[in-house]
């Protein structure tokens, strides 16, 4: 019974995935809603049905009540059928009814509706670009796309086990004390006037509230995790103070703005007591007096009364199930500012994959200064042909990093286009782009995983004997067969910590070194691919390295000049433009600014602040 309400939507049902979502906070609930349409009426009839059945249940006792004036002997003749069927449907169809409805709730809605919306916002925010994510904290990302689904999830749940439910109670309550005596409703629907008015002062200021207590929450995640992913640094610096100061800030805005929300909170508690003593008063009094009167029977006092008691108790469930809707609303509007930002960087509608056939690479009047003024390239024209070995160097802020990005469709160009075997990687898939190049950064982060797994993520399908071809070949194998991490796990299973922090640097490039040489595409970038190595390993991965470039198209960024004094050609770069190009020989004899890098380097390592010799 179970696993068939729990199937009865498919959270990771195929979509059409939208470049720019909905902005505004309904239309973006209702594009995830789409696969729940059906069962959210299903839902909402059941939750009417279920407030029917609980007036009518009071109705019951009511009817109970004046029955109970006469003969037992006569009453039971006359209403016995009656009481046990009314018995059974207590007994058996309501629990049947009421299981329904919370299956519906419990273990359709809640489970899927919040699967699906962090499946899919998951999804939408890894195809943002990568300077998307240089915009932001890891951790506040993260934080909105786990914030986000339970807190849909919880106003949905709401509408239905609370918004309708009580809805439909309020006027079932209504015709069973106009049917009663019409002056009963009186009351009620001023009760009713006074009940809306605290509601809708309460939810204007609540979902503002909630939003900015949510948004505080991600800037504190976003803070703690930033110190924590970068422990080594405040360590080293021993900044733990400065740490802990930048998160107190944060920590105490969070506090501010949860004690406003909870004087919201404060306020309307009060006010409720108040209007349900009204309402107490009013109807029950009133229901007195007609029975004074003989206006009306034991009954409707009785049936008023349990009425007017029910909804004293509902009344503060059901303002905390409004408040709580529009507070976990606030949560999905704060979450949005991430998870419905539009994708920036897409794929040209008609894009084809690349088809690489030689891995010529053209760059055409490319410029790019990522919006700014300065920075960046200008009107860089360039031909590498291909299997030609180009070295590029060139202080910081030259431009190297941002040609590298822009080759591999980082960010779109300004202006200018490159083009790959004559296609211009624009027009053609970021995936099949990238799946020619290979890249080995100076920056070798790993994912937190096994040391296979990280291997593996060059080319998955790969066999165990390529695996280990590529550790060999990347002087990996050796020292990961003696890899042993906290929970016991050996070699290739053995987990590399947090962007790899359980290994050294130099383990880690190799084991960076090994995932490209597996992947063996048919361009390779080299971002100081040698930089976290030790002098001896490093004359062991020269020709490691020099046996990858064999065949390939290879753009290499080095600063230890001695790395790519072998090249075929060497670009130097300066403010954006590129100053000379030659063999090391040619520049050397050239006399310019490669020649001033070269002798003014130390151990072959290029000063990228030095200043060239005129």
């Amino acid at each position: 019974m179970f696993r068939f309400f729990e199937n009865l939507v498919d959270p990771y049902v195929p979509y059409d995935e939208k470049d720019t979502p909905p902005s505004r906070l309904l239309p973006f609930l209702l594009d995830y809603a789409q696969p729940f349409k059906r069962v959210f009426v299903y839902a909402a009839l059941m939750s009417v049905v279920v407030a029917s059945i609980e007036i009518g249940l009071i109705w019951a006792m009511g009817w109970v009540v004046d029955i109970l004036a006469g003969d037992p002997a006569e009453v039971w003749d006359s209403y016995g059928g009656w009481l046990i069927a009314l018995a059974l449907f207590i007994l058996f169809l309501r629990p049947a009814l009421q299981a329904l409805d919370v299956l519906l709730l419990n273990n359709t809605i809640l489970p899927n509706f919040g699967t699906l919306i962090r499946w899919r916002a998951h999804k939408h925010v890894l195809r943002q670009s990568v300077g998307w994510f240089e915009n932001d904290f890891a951790g506040r990302i993260a934080n909105r796309i786990m914030q986000t689904p339970p807190a849909a999830g919880e106003a949905v749940f709401q509408v239905f086990d609370a918004i309708t439910f009580s809805i439909a109670y309020v006027v079932g309550a209504l015709v069973l004390l106009g049917q009663a005596d019409p002056r009963l409703a009186i009351p009620l629907v001023g009760w009713l006037f006074l009940y809306g008015a605290l509601v809708v002062w309460t939810v204007k200021r609540v979902g503002p509230a909630s939003q900015a207590a949510s948004d505080a929450r991600s800037e504190v995640t976003g803070r703690v995790v930033d110190s924590y992913t970068n422990i080594h640094s405040v360590k080293m610096f021993a900044h733990n103070d400065t740490e802990l100061t930048y998160a107190k800030d944060a920590i105490e805005n969070t506090r501010r703005t949860f004690q406003y929300e909870m004087r919201l909170f404060t306020i309307m508690d009060v006010v409720l007591v108040t209007l349900n003593g009204l309402l107490i008063v009013a109807v029950v009094g009133w229901a007195f007096w007609l029975w004074m009167q003989g206006q009306a029977s034991v009954g409707v006092v009785a049936a008023a009364t349990a009425l007017t008691l029910r909804l004293n108790a509902m009344t503060g469930w059901i303002m905390w199930a409004l408040t709580s809707f529009f507070r976990q609303l606030g949560v999905v509007a704060e979450g949005m500012e991430t998870i419905a930002q539009p994708i920036t960087l897409v794929d040209q509608p008609n894009a084809k994959p690349l088809k690489l056939s030689t891995g010529k690479i053209e760059i055409q009047s490319l410029t790019h200064h990522y919006g700014r003024d300065t920075g960046g390239l200008d009107d860089i024209t360039l031909t590498i042909e291909p299997g030609e070995k180009v070295g590029l160097v060139g202080r910081s802020g030259a431009g190297k990093s941002t040609l590298v990005k822009l080759l591999l469709r980082f960010y779109d160009a300004e202006q200018g286009r490159i083009l790959i075997d004559g296609q211009d990687i624009s027009h053609v898939t970021q995936d099949s782009l990238r799946l020619a190049i290979g890249m080995v950064q100076q920056d070798s982060s790993l994912l937190h995983r096994s040391v296979r797994d990280n291997i593996l993520y060059g080319r998955p399908s790969a066999t165990k004997d390529e695996l280990i071809a590529a550790t060999r070949q990347a002087q990996a194998h050796e020292f990961i067969l003696n890899l042993q991490d906290p929970q016991g796990r050996t070699g290739y299973d053995a987990q590399v910590g947090e962007r790899g922090v359980k290994l050294s640097g130099g383990q880690r490039q190799r084991v960076t070194l090994a995932r490209v040489i597996l992947k063996d595409a048919p361009i390779l970038l080299l971002d100081e691919a040698t930089s976290a190595l030790d002098s001896e390993v490093e004359a062991a991965i020269q020709d490691t390295l020099y046996g990858m470039m064999e065949g390939k198209t290879v753009i290499a960024i080095a600063h230890r000049l001695s790395t790519i004094a072998h090249m075929d050609r060497i670009l130097v770069l300066d403010h954006g433009s590129i100053v000379e190009q030659g063999s090391h020989d040619a520049l050397l004899a050239k006399g310019g600014l490669y020649a001033g890098f070269w002798a003014r380097q130390s151990g072959g390592f290029l000063d990228p602040d030095t200043k060239a010799a005129e």
